[in-house]
């Protein structure tokens, strides 16, 4: 059986750990891929040296080359990408169709990102001294702690690590030990472009190998995308030592449809944002808000198109939804159906594990709809991560806006009008980093910025250009050529 290596110093090396967790493919359990090794505190330290060993060579390497070398990365992503979907199909479990939609993002954003390391500018600032001038850098941080999940392990992944080079950080990169060949893949594309040993390492294992990461001198920021509870540890503790941290969190993304919306396409933007990935993803919508004049009618098909979905192997064709990503997961997932059930909310449809035939090999359960939701109902609060969707009736636009406010997350939203005027009302209003107009709360592209609100997230933003200010920090210059000593006081 296959045992996961982690990355250190440009070569491939196997944990000296002897506790492991195998890689079970979540469509079949019989499929076990290779067991992930959950290193020790010793070896995570080590990699954080050699990080920042290789970071006093890899910051004198012009911006330009580290872009060419994450460019030429994006370029073999394109190239493997029907071998990296095919994994991401195997060890996540979403269908292939998916895992190749899911592609397009970290190649997308490993191009800008190269292509910005010809715009990592500073600004020249005039001085109120004669001959005298002053301007900014923008220099690298030093070696990059990035802590990912599993639920997009290709596009996270990368969105962290292209950016994180390209402005001259060196990384120590821990992936999540469900998705370790994965995890694999992405590191051989950029090891393949280029990217100098020591500079990019990987380090399989739990939340030791995180802590002892964000712990080491060598590390100047850390980038987290995952649970509330497990971000606000990280931030914590990346503040014990005042380091830069930016975590991105949970979410309970809220759709409005309000009574002149186009019911067709708000229900094919709900039935792709709540079952599209399984629901395992932080912008997955997991509530719908629903006028009263057209709940009846939106719900009849939404129901209707969630009961016709194919739920299957995610290697097969044909598959609309893939299984959730292990028994834990959907034995969570489980849990929060008995919960609505418990809280009086009327199951529509769904609500159990889907067993019948092949899909008894795998962790899948059925896409679950719950109409007459309270906004106070746990699984209207709490992030659940699986196809449970909270369907919450209201009378008025203004009860739209309070429900859809009413959670302690803000990530993305999504509203489906016709009516301008209380379209850009709800975009003032909205308590989400991010919104959609007549579109699913999914998504994002490479250029735009990428994060939430309240506590969704802590940080700076992802993606983008501003991205790139939380791999570097600001120098400032003051020059003076007058060639004479300065009179007067200083200020």
């Amino acid at each position: 059986m296959k045992t996961y290596r982690n990355y250190i110093g440009g070569e491939w090396v196997e944990s000296v750990s002897k506790r492991r967790v195998p890689n079970i493919n979540p469509s079949d359990m019989g499929d076990v891929m290779g067991e992930t090794p959950l290193a020790t505190r010793d070896e995570a330290a080590s990699a954080c040296a050699v990080a920042g060993d290789a970071f006093r060579e890899w910051r004198r390497v012009p911006a330009p080359r580290r872009g060419a070398i994450v460019t030429r990365a994006a370029q073999l992503m394109q190239e493997r990408r029907n071998e990296i979907a095919r994994a991401v199909a195997r060890e996540e479990g979403k269908p292939v169709s998916e895992a190749q939609g899911e592609m397009n993002r970290p190649i997308n954003v490993a191009e800008f990102s190269g292509a910005h390391g010809r715009r990592l500018n500073g600004v020249t600032i005039p001085l109120e001294l004669p001959n005298n001038f002053g301007y900014t850098l923008k220099v690298p941080r030093g070696v990059a702690a990035l802590i990912t999940p599993w639920n997009f392990p290709v596009a996270i992944p990368v969105w962290k690590i292209a950016p994180a080079l390209v402005a001259g950080n060196s990384v120590v990169f821990k992936p999540s030990p469900l998705t370790p060949e994965t995890s694999e893949m992405v590191m051989q594309c950029f090891i393949d472009a280029g990217v100098p040993a020591g500079v990019l390492n990987m380090v399989h294992g739990d939340a030791d190998v995180g802590t002892t990461f964000i712990d080491h001198p060598a590390v100047k920021c850390v980038s987290f995308t995952g649970s509330t509870p497990v971000g606000k540890a990280i931030y914590e503790q990346a503040a014990r030592r005042g380091i830069a941290a930016q975590c991105e969190m949970g979410g309970k993304n809220p759709v409005i449809v309000l009574e002149d919306a186009d019911l067709d396409l708000a229900v094919a933007g709900v039935l792709s944002g709540a079952f599209g990935s399984t629901g395992q993803r932080c912008t997955a919508t997991s509530r719908v808000i629903l006028l009263h004049p057209v709940a009846d009618a939106f719900l009849e098909r939404l129901t209707h198109a969630a009961m016709a979905m194919r739920l299957g192997n995610s290697l097969e064709d044909g598959v609309d939804m893939g299984p959730i990503v292990s028994e834990s997961q959907m034995r969570r997932v489980l849990e929060y159906i008995e919960i609505g059930k418990g809280e009086g909310a009327e199951l529509l449809c769904g609500g159990k594990r889907a067993s019948a035939g092949a899909l008894g090999k795998g962790y899948f359960v059925e896409p679950t709809v719950f109409d007459r939701v309270r906004p106070e109902m746990r699984i209207a609060q709490e992030e659940i991560f699986g196809p449970v969707l909270s369907v919450i009736r209201v009378e008025s636009f203004d009860e739209a806006m309070a429900a859809a406010n009413d959670s302690p997350f803000g990530l993305t939203s999504s509203i489906y009008t016709r009516d301008a005027m209380r379209m850009f009302r709800y975009i003032d209003e909205i308590e989400t980093g991010m919104t959609h107009v007549n579109s699913p709360t999914l998504g994002g592209e490479a250029q735009v910025p990428f994060g939430g609100t309240k506590e969704t997230a802590v940080g700076p933003t992802e993606q983008g250009t501003e991205v790139f200010d939380f791999y570097t920090e600001t120098k400032v210059a003051y020059i003076d050529y007058t060639g004479a000593k300065r009179e007067g006081k200083l200020y």
